[in-house]
Formats: C-alpha cells, sequence, structure tokens
C-alpha cells in the first residue's frame, strides 16, 4: 500500500529570500527565490529546492510523499496578466556528492538547455555507491500543453539538477540554447515533477531500473494498452512495404544488374520525394546510387527478413530477390579476409531547362567502396574498411546459414573474415575501428570503442557454429574489456557518435566528457550491440554478472525510448527511440533492430514491461510510413508533399523531428526513404519476431 502524505508549504516552511541568484555560475537571470525545506528524514538524499518567482508571484508549493522512495511536487502560479520573464527555474541539490550522472541531452555550457523536444524518456539522475536520486518531469500536466516550453538541466559541476521553463533555439546539430523572450498567458501557471531516491544496492548498480519501470507504468503502459502507437495488425505495412519497393516505386527502388557474369540485385540506398512516380517535377537523387552492407543500411538484413515473408507466403518473385542480394553480397570482394562495405555508381550532373540534376551513370559503370560516415573522408571510394560493419555483415552471413538457408559459402566467407580479424585484437581485449584501405593496418580512431561488441556477438556465433575455442575465448575477452572501460562510465562512442550528421564534438571531445555534465556524448547503438554481446556471453557461459550487465545496458538503451505521447509531437511515438545526447530524432529506425533485444531480455527476465516495450518498438517503426492505415502521419505528409496518393504508399520516413522542431504544418518529416534503414528494416523486424516467437501469432 503506498503512502500517500500532503504536505502544506506552511508546514514544510517556505522561506522567501532575496538570494542574489545572479552571481551563482550558471545562472541566467537574476530574481528572488522560495526556498522549500524539506523533513530531516530526507535530508540524506535532498539538501534543497528552491524555485524562482514568476513575475512577483510566490506560487504555492504541493508535496506529496507517494512512498518511501517517491515525492511528487507540484508549483502552481496566478497571474492576473500576460507576464513576460525570460526564464524560471526549480533547482533540486542533493544532499550526496554523486560521482554518476546521466541526462537525456547535453548542456555543455550555462547557456543550454535540455529542451522539452528530446523528452522521450526525461529524467535526471545522480547516483554514487550508497544512493541514487532521480528527477522526472510531470508528464501529466505537460500533456495538457505547455504555453512556455519546459526544459531540464544537470549541473554536475555545482552538484544541482533543475526544471526550468523558457524559450529555445536549435544550436548547432541539434543542441539547445536558452533565449530571452518567454510570454506567460493570464490564468493559472503549473509546473511539476516527481523525486524517486532509493539507496538499495539494485538500484545503484543499476540506476536506470526504478526510472524507467516508474515512467512505463504511469505513462507508457496506459498508452499501450490503449492501442498507441498503432492500433491492429502489421502486417497491411509489411504489405505496403514491399508492394512500394518491387512495384509502384521499383523503377527507382529496385536495382538488379550482372557482377562477372553473375546476376544480383537489391534495393538502392537511398530514394526521396522526387523519385516519387507522382512527383510533377523532374528526377533528383540525393545522394549516389549504390547498395550498402553497413550496420545501419544493410541489404542483407532486408534480404533476410524478404526471404522470411517470402518463405511464409509462397511468393517466389520475392524469394528470387531475396536471393539476388545474397548473391551481391557473397560478390564483395575479400582482401585477406576483409571485404568492402559498399557497391555504387559513378554520378553525373544533368541540365533540363536551366536546372541542375544529379543522376547516376548506371550499372555498368561501378566501384567498391565503405562507408563515407567515418573521420577521415567523405569519399567512399577512399573510405576505410570499417570493423564494425564487416563484423555486421558477417553476423548476419551466419545467422542466414544457420536460420534461413545452408549456403556454405556464407559460413566460409564469414570465417574467413573472422580469422582475419582475430589478428587485430588487442592485449586489451579490443578490436579497432578502422584499416587502412591499402596496408590494413588500424589507424587512429575508435581502437578502444563498445563497437568491440559487435564483434564478440560475430565471433560467439561463429564458436557456436564451428565449435574453434579461439573464436569463444577471443568473445569473452572483447566484451569484458567493455564491461571494464565503458559500461561503468557511460563511454558509448561509436561511428554515429561523431561522424554522422551530429558533429558536434568531433574535433574535441572524443574520448572526453563534457565537464560541467560528467557525461560523454553517447550514441544508443553502441549500448545496444553491448546489451546483445551481454546476452550472448550469458547464453553461452551461463555466468550471471553477464546478464545482470546486460540488463544495465539494455535499461541505459531504454532511456531513449519514448515512455509517453507528448502533444508538441505531431505524430505517434510511444515507444520509438531516439539516437543519441546531441541530436533530436524520434521514431528512428533503429527502434526495428532493437525490438527482438528487448523481447528477448523480457522473456529471459520474465517482465512484462520489456514486452510491451518491444512491441511497441516495433510498431513505432511503421509510424512513419505513407499509408492509409497512418491517418494522422498521412496527413502530415501531405500537408508537406501534397502530390502524394496511392502509388506512394509504403514512403517511410528514417525518422522525425530530426532537426530539433515539429509543428502542425509538417515540420520534422523528412524528404527520403532508405529501404534498408525505414520500411525494409521494420519488415525484417516484422518477419524475424513472428519466426523467433511463435507464441506471437499476430503483432496487433
Amino acid at each position: 500500500m503506498e503512502k500517500k502524505l500532503i504536505y502544506s508549504v506552511l508546514f514544510l516552511y517556505i522561506a522567501f529570500s532575496s538570494l542574489l541568484q545572479a552571481h551563482e555560475p550558471g545562472r541566467r537571470h537574476q530574481t528572488s527565490s522560495v526556498v522549500v525545506k524539506l523533513p530531516h528524514s530526507l535530508e540524506n538524499e535532498i539538501g534543497e529546492i528552491q524555485y524562482d518567482l514568476l513575475g512577483n508571484e510566490k506560487g504555492t508549493c504541493r508535496i506529496e510523499v507517494l512512498s518511501d522512495s517517491c515525492l511528487h511536487v507540484k508549483i502552481s502560479f496566478k497571474l492576473d496578466e500576460q507576464l513576460r520573464q525570460d526564464d524560471w527555474q526549480m533547482t533540486l541539490y542533493p544532499g550526496f556528492t554523486p560521482s554518476f550522472h546521466w541526462a537525456p541531452h547535453l548542456t555543455p555550457t550555462p547557456h543550454h538547455v535540455i529542451d522539452q523536444h528530446v523528452f522521450r524518456s526525461p529524467a535526471l539522475i545522480f547516483s554514487n555507491e550508497q544512493q541514487m536520486l532521480t528527477l522526472i518531469p510531470d508528464l501529466d500536466i505537460m500533456s495538457l500543453g505547455t504555453p512556455v516550453r519546459w526544459y531540464l538541466d544537470m549541473d554536475a559541476e555545482q552538484n544541482r539538477l533543475i526544471l526550468g521553463m523558457g524559450n529555445s533555439k536549435v544550436d548547432d546539430h541539434v543542441l539547445f540554447r536558452h533565449e530571452p523572450g518567454a510570454l506567460y498567458p493570464a490564468g493559472e501557471v503549473e509546473i511539476g515533477f516527481y523525486i524517486l531516491y532509493s539507496a538499495t544496492a539494485d538500484a545503484v548498480r543499476n540506476p536506470f531500473r526504478n526510472p524507467l519501470e516508474f515512467m512505463w507504468k504511469h505513462w507508457g503502459s496506459p498508452l499501450y494498452k490503449s492501442g498507441n502507437p498503432l492500433d491492429g495488425s502489421l502486417g497491411p505495412y509489411v504489405e505496403h512495404t514491399y508492394h512500394w519497393a518491387f512495384n509502384s516505386w521499383s523503377d527507382a527502388v529496385w536495382q538488379e544488374f550482372t557482377l562477372h557474369g553473375r546476376k544480383v540485385g537489391a534495393p538502392t540506398f537511398i530514394v526521396n520525394v522526387t523519385q516519387s512516380p507522382n512527383y510533377p517535377d523532374e528526377v533528383n537523387e540525393r545522394e549516389f546510387r549504390s547498395v550498402w552492407n553497413q550496420a545501419w543500411f544493410s541489404s542483407l538484413r532486408s534480404a533476410s527478413g524478404l526471404y522470411r515473408y517470402a518463405r511464409r507466403t509462397g511468393n517466389r518473385r520475392l524469394m528470387e530477390k531475396a536471393l539476388l542480394t545474397k548473391e551481391l553480397t557473397l560478390s564483395f570482394p575479400q582482401r585477406n579476409g576483409f571485404f568492402y562495405g559498399l557497391v555504387g555508381t559513378e554520378m553525373e550532373e544533368v541540365e533540363i531547362d536551366g536546372k541542375k540534376y544529379s543522376r547516376s551513370k548506371g550499372w555498368d559503370i561501378h566501384y567498391w567502396g565503405n562507408s563515407n560516415r567515418n573521420p577521415y573522408t567523405w569519399n567512399p571510394r577512399e573510405s576505410p574498411f570499417h570493423i564494425l560493419d564487416m563484423s555486421w555483415t558477417a553476423l548476419l552471413m551466419l545467422r542466414w546459414y544457420e536460420e534461413l538457408e545452408n549456403d556454405a559459402r556464407l559460413l566460409h566467407y564469414a570465417q574467413a573474415y573472422g580469422e582475419s580479424l582475430l589478428q587485430l585484437q588487442s592485449e586489451k581485449g579490443f578490436f579497432p575501428g578502422w584499416l587502412d584501405l591499402h596496408t590494413l593496418d588500424p589507424m587512429t580512431y575508435l581502437n578502444e570503442s563498445p563497437e568491440t561488441s559487435m564483434s564478440a556477438t560475430f565471433l560467439l556465433k561463429l564458436y557456436e557454429l564451428t565449435g574453434e575455442e579461439t573464436y569463444r575465448k577471443a568473445a569473452l575477452s572483447a566484451i569484458d574489456a567493455v564491461v571494464k572501460e565503458i559500461i561503468p562510465s557511460g563511454r558509448w562512442e561509436d561511428f554515429e557518435t561523431y561522424w554522422s550528421c551530429s558533429r558536434y564534438g568531433s574535433e574535441d571531445l572524443i574520448g572526453k566528457k563534457v565537464v560541467r555534465n560528467n557525461m560523454y556524448k553517447q550514441n544508443n547503438f553502441s549500448m545496444f550491440w553491448t546489451a546483445e554481446a551481454l546476452l550472448e556471453s550469458y547464453r553461452i557461459t551461463g555466468e550471471k554478472h553477464y546478464l545482470e550487465l546486460g540488463q544495465r545496458t539494455l535499461d541505459e538503451l531504454l532511456m531513449t525510448q519514448a515512455s509517453w505521447q507528448p502533444p508538441f509531437i505531431y505524430v505517434h511515438v510511444l515507444g520509438g527511440f531516439g539516437v543519441m545526447n546531441a541530436d533530436g530524432e524520434w521514431n528512428d529506425a533503429r527502434q526495428s533492430l532493437f525490438t527482438e533485444l528487448i523481447l528477448r531480455y523480457g522473456q529471459l527476465l520474465e517482465k512484462q514491461e520489456y514486452r510491451e516495450r518491444g512491441i511497441a518498438a516495433l510498431k513505432a517503426s511503421f509510424v512513419m510510413m505513407y499509408a492509409p492505415e497512418n491517418p494522422v502521419t498521412r496527413r502530415q505528409w501531405e500537408s508537406v508533399y501534397p502530390f502524394f496518393g496511392p502509388d506512394d504508399y509504403g514512403f517511410t520516413m528514417e525518422n522525425y523531428g530530426h532537426g530539433g522542431r515539429t509543428t502542425p504544418e509538417g515540420e520534422g518529416m523528412g524528404e527520403f526513404t532508405i529501404f534498408d534503414w525505414g520500411n525494409g528494416a521494420a519488415a525484417e523486424a516484422y518477419n524475424r519476431i513472428l519466426d523467433h516467437f511463435p507464441e506471437i501469432k499476430e503483432i496487433r
């Protein structure tokens, strides 16, 4: 039975003080504050709570003790007229000195904020070896609308957690900088938050579990059970995907050609709205025409889903296309076991009616290359071999061999790579980031990163299929290195962290924390690889510490999953994922990749929360699709591209709100589709889940 005590502001003793807050480091304005002195029983956890006046109003503060480990605080103001105030803050000072800090976004200077745009599972976490403290905004209040935007801030240097109200602008890609000009309407202004605190060993060992459980219980699970983010069968979305790729958009999407006398094929890397059969103007290809087998854009992964679908439905035509993609993957040339990550075509600029357009010269002129999302060059021809990409592709080969088709070529190809990979392992256990294209020597960056986790998973699968103990030993050495040097400090740095669209920190932050936040720039991709490698390590060895660390890593990953539906996000987002603590995406395509891992942990740990989160992630993977089953999203698409019609059903942007802002008029929708990181990837996840979880007859 939960305790529920309500303390009046008089009982708690609220002191009104004229503290010159402008002189405190990081304070954005000068104002007087209201100090809430809490009961002595909480002094070990909470030192002090104080909040600003709103105009001249001191407001009222209502505190509920919901349990031995949870407080709920509401602060209300009544304004007689419209008020301009650049900033308002509530500041919580913990009663202890934390050694670990977590926030959903970086605020590297006192001028930065964590804008509500990135409130997916919003929380600020402080902990040490004895206790932890978490601040969570009241999402019930936020669901009613926020006349002035809310924000969070975490100042590790000054040991304070902040919940505030004020305007912000997008700074860089994507941080948020505070700016003046906030206007409060006349009437009641309310803001609130929860404080979770614990001194249990479990909470300290995994500081993410309590806030995740709290947020899903209060907001995520009720929404999920009501039919969010999608209600109804996912089957029609998969059918739209394959009809779009291989029928209505096939001229733009499906690529079929001959390599060394071998017929091959695959969907192209990327298409955009100008390639729609309904587009009224000339086609302009967004990037070079190509097919990738890379950590994001994996044609082999998509083909395995197409294979599963074709096998289940008896569709010979689609089965042929899946097999052609497998043949293309096996055609990628190897050098001492290492292999390229893409095949591309030459591009040219053509002029039509005085306008210039980018077009492919066709597959008769092709080249082999690697992903240009790296720190060395933007030219795919010159890009180095990426260990992560190769280990991922080789793992997919082994899974195809084990689960779909006993094609010995796949095993031989992957094993040749595995033998070369072993020679690169460091004494600590890590594998390098990139190899020089010519010398095959390790290069400068990410040689001790969580990208190593992917190689560990690959080697464990190779051990299972061959029985070679060398692979098992190397894999466990690799994951032990990640356990020791990555997980405790949250050093989740991988290629996407710095060398994708969010380049903040790529020149001076690699391997370093943002001092003000005591956090690294983090990407959740490497959390996924690590949680998966730890689960596989537990499965192979039976050693429980791998499972415990795997759950902690999974939970850190889940802190980037949406646990509610914000009113300022104009598509359904429950269960969808963001990317990193310096970017703005919702419903990112990675969620389809994460789905099975979440379900596997849920099955093993018998946690209903994980099952709901996993299915919600899969459903969110189809939310961005232009389709009649998505009326809300469909309206957003048509507001931006009014020429869209039935031939475009299946078109799917990889994420939403990427630039840090959304509007009811369609800002945040995007302009392109990547089959292997969008609709094709989502369809693959759906088909894989049906095969791997036979108890799930239909996902609705």
